[in-house]
């Protein structure tokens, strides 16, 4: 019959004491999957944001046989060298293949050659396709409410593709570089209509500059104005929260106290 939470649609907000203790939160529950299932599919995001999750799993997975996990990560620039430091395929191997041991043939980027951009959506979306989707997503938010690279106007609908970075993320990005002249223009991203097809989806944020975004997201309408707010559409979302990014939620006391009294047996 299989685990019997993937029969329940659970949408829920948690707020952690800390960064460090909502990576672990998140870690326990992909370590729960991968020793549940080896062959787990994760989205893998990048940046600042889900690192507290990758260095928990460090601690977590030592002695689990990871050598079965599958992952994608969710955006890279286009035309950068893919052994560039900031390249996220550089990023994906230094912060996750290589501490927690995954295979790095089971663990795919999106090809952000310039000779190849135009098909690489495609190749990408078939690659996830075949190994079945993804079975947990992890995903940050931007200042500007975008997710993946999916900026302001991006379609619900929309599917791995090419897009341009408007000059506020290439700012907020500056800093993993040596000027914001050297951050791309252009990237390579899953679209909002792929991460809806995760079977769950994991959003984190932490700090008080993202608290207006998240608010946006998780209590505003859904628009296409606020990307992140699509999460509202799908079935089984978390979103895992430090006190500053949770600041602005309207409905706090309520989170605070649904997951305090939710069922154990429904992780997060």
């Amino acid at each position: 019959m299989g685990d019997v939470r993937e029969e329940w649609s659970v949408a829920e907000v948690v707020i952690a004491g800390s960064a460090a203790e909502a990576g672990d939160l998140v870690a326990a529950e992909i370590e729960r999957r991968v020793r549940t299932r080896p062959d787990t599919v994760l989205g893998l995001a990048t940046g600042s944001t889900p690192l507290p999750v990758y260095e928990a799993l460090r601690r977590r997975l030592v002695g689990v046989d990871v050598s079965q996990v599958r992952g994608f990560a969710l955006d890279e620039y286009v035309g950068i060298d893919p052994d560039h430091p900031e390249s996220y395929r550089s990023v994906i191997r230094r912060e996750v293949i290589e501490p927690l041991g995954f295979d790095p043939a089971r663990i795919r980027t999106p090809d952000g050659a310039l000779e190849r951009a135009e098909h690489a959506g495609e190749e990408y979306e078939r690659a996830i396709a075949d190994a079945g989707g993804v079975d947990l997503q992890i995903l940050g938010i931007g200042t500007s409410g975008h997710i993946g690279f999916n900026e302001p106007g991006s379609s619900f609908a929309s599917r791995t593709r090419v897009k341009t970075l408007v000059e506020q993320t290439r700012r907020d990005n500056a800093r993993f570089f040596d000027s914001v002249d050297e951050v791309p223009v252009h990237c390579i991203t899953q679209g909002l209509g792929t991460i809806l097809q995760a079977r769950h989806l994991v959003l984190l944020a932490f700090g008080a500059g993202k608290a207006a975004a998240v608010a946006a997201a998780v209590e505003g309408p859904v628009t296409a104005s606020l990307p992140a707010s699509a999460i509202q559409l799908h079935p089984h979302v978390t979103v895992v929260l430090d006190e500053p990014a949770a600041s602005r939620l309207a409905d706090a006391d309520y989170y605070r106290y649904a997951f305090a009294h939710k069922p154990h047996w429904q992780g997060v």
